[in-house]
C-alpha cells in the first residue's frame, strides 16, 4: 500500500536539528522531502564532525554523523536564496508543495520573499512552519534559540544532574538536544493535523513553534507538580520527585536501575534483598511515606544493593517481577538482544559506501511500515533532477544557473 504521506511534498528550509528531525520524521512515512541548501557548504551540521563517514576504502566523506542522524529520506537541492533566481526556484517549488519547514529568525525570510504571506499568497494550501526559539510574537521573539540555551530557560537544567550540595552538583544539560528534537516531534504532529484540516478546509495555515515552549510543555509532571503542589522542584540526580526507590545504585561491579512502581513491587524487592522488615515498617510501607522518608530509606537500599553484583540483582528481581535494568552504554545498547530483534539499527546504500548504519525509526505501522528509501543525500545530489522533473528547466538554463552560482 502507499506510505500514509506518500502524496505530500515537503519543501524543507530548515537545518541543524529540529526542522530536519521534523522532515525526517514526514519522510520516513513517505514524504516526498527537498532539502534546500546553500551552495557553500550546505546544513551547518555536514561541518560537525568528527566523526565523519568513512567510504569503502577508509577515507573520511564530507558527511559527518551528526548530519547523517537527521537527514534520512530527503532529497538535496543546492540554491541560493538571497538571489532573484533562487528566489524564483524556491517559489515555483513552493507553488507544488505541500509543506514548508523553515527556522530562520523572526522575520528572516521575509527579504526574500519566502515568508508566509509571501507564499500563501501563490499557494493558499500550503502549510508554513516556522520554528524559532523564541515564537513569533513576544518579547524574546527576535532573539535567536539553541538547544543548549532553551533547556536552561526552559527550566529542564533546574530539574537535571545532582543537588548543588553533593559533589558534582549543579545545573546540567541532557545528552542529546531533546528540546530541539521535542521540537521537531511537534512539529511533524502539528503539519499532520494541519494538512487533515486542509482536507476539510481546503486551505493550509501557518504553525508557529517556539523552542521554549516545547521545552515549558515537556516538564510535564514536574511543572503540574509546581503548579498544583506550589513547591518548585528541584535536582534529584538520577531520583525520581515522585517515586521512591525509583533511580541508579551501585552492585559490587556495576551499576543498576530500580524502579519500582508499587508498594507490591517494593515488597517483592524486600523479599529478594532479604530486608522484609523495611516493607512492614510504617515509614517505607506506602510509597507516599516513601517519598517523605526516602533520606531515610534510600541509604539501606544502596547498602543492601552494594553487596551483589549486577547480574544477581537483574536476574532475582526480573524473576519476580521487580523493574530493573542494566546502565547502558551505546555500544551495549546496540548488542542487546531486545534492540536487536527490534531492528532499531538499519543499514542504507549511499553515494560513498555499499552500506551507511543508522538508527531505525521507532515507529511500527502494521499495514503501511516505515520505508527507508533515501540514505542522507550528498551536498546538491538531486539539484539538477529536481530543476529539470519538478519545473521544467532545460539543460542550457541548468548550466546557467550553476555558472551564475544561484546553484
Amino acid at each position: 500500500m502507499d506510505a500514509p504521506l506518500s502524496h505530500i511534498r515537503v519543501l524543507d528550509l530548515s537545518r541543524i536539528l529540529a526542522g530536519p528531525w521534523a522532515s525526517q520524521m514526514l519522510a520516513d512515512i513517505g514524504a516526498e522531502v527537498i532539502k534546500v541548501e546553500r551552495p557553500a557548504g550546505g546544513d551547518d551540521t555536514r561541518h560537525w564532525g568528527p566523526p565523519y563517514l568513512e567510504d569503502d576504502t577508509g577515507n573520511a566523506t564530507e558527511e559527518s554523523a551528526y548530519y547523517l542522524a537527521a537527514n534520512r529520506g530527503k532529497k538535496s537541492i543546492t540554491v541560493d536564496i538571497s538571489s532573484k533566481k533562487g528566489q524564483k526556484v524556491i517559489r515555483r517549488l513552493a507553488e507544488q508543495s505541500d509543506v514548508v519547514i523553515e527556522n530562520y529568525k523572526l522575520g528572516g525570510l521575509v527579504k526574500y520573499g519566502l515568508d508566509y504571506d509571501s507564499l500563501n499568497a501563490i499557494n493558499s494550501r500550503l502549510v508554513y512552519c516556522s520554528i524559532t526559539g523564541f515564537g513569533q510574537t513576544g518579547p524574546y521573539a527576535s532573539r535567536p534559540g539553541y538547544d543548549f540555551l532553551l533547556q536552561a530557560m526552559g527550566g529542564l537544567m533546574s530539574i537535571t544532574g545532582e543537588a548543588d550540595e553533593l559533589p558534582g552538583g549543579g545545573p546540567q544539560k541532557v545528552g542529546v538536544a531533546v528540546t530541539d528534537l521535542f521540537t521537531g516531534l511537534y512539529a511533524a504532529n502539528a503539519i499532520q493535523a494541519a494538512l487533515i484540516e486542509r482536507d476539510k478546509s481546503g486551505t493550509g495555515q501557518h504553525i508557529d513553534l517556539a523552542l521554549l515552549d516545547v521545552q515549558v510543555a515537556c516538564l510535564a509532571n514536574q511543572a503540574t507538580n509546581y503548579l498544583i503542589g506550589g513547591v518548585v522542584p528541584h535536582r534529584y540526580g538520577n531520583a525520581h520527585p515522585n517515586i521512591v526507590p525509583y533511580q541508579v545504585f551501585e552492585t559490587n561491579d556495576d551499576f543498576i536501575i530500580l524502579a519500582v512502581g508499587n508498594d507490591a513491587q517494593f515488597r517483592r524487592f524486600c523479599e529478594v534483598a532479604s530486608c522484609v522488615e523495611l516493607a512492614d515498617d510504617q515509614r517505607f510501607a506506602t510509597n507516599r511515606s516513601r517519598v517523605l522518608n526516602r533520606d531515610t530509606l534510600i541509604p539501606k537500599i544502596a547498602e543492601r544493593i552494594a553487596g551483589q553484583t549486577r547480574r544477581h540483582w537483574l536476574d532475582n528481581l526480573e524473576a519476580v517481577g521487580v523493574p530493573c535494568g542494566p546502565v547502558n552504554t551505546i555500544d551495549q545498547v546496540f548488542e542487546d538482544p531486545q534492540v536487536k530483534s527490534r531492528n532499531m539499527q538499519i543499514n542504507m546504500q549511499h553515494p560513498s559506501r555499499d552500506e551507511l548504519p543508522l538508527v531505525a525509526n521507532p515507529i511500527r505501522l502494521s499495514k503501511t511500515p516505515v520505508e527507508y528509501k533515501q540514505a542522507p543525500p550528498t551536498l546538491g545530489q538531486h539539484t539538477e533532477s529536481i530543476l529539470a522533473e519538478a519545473l521544467g528547466y532545460d539543460d542550457t538554463t541548468i548550466v546557467a544557473l550553476r555558472r551564475e552560482k544561484v546553484i
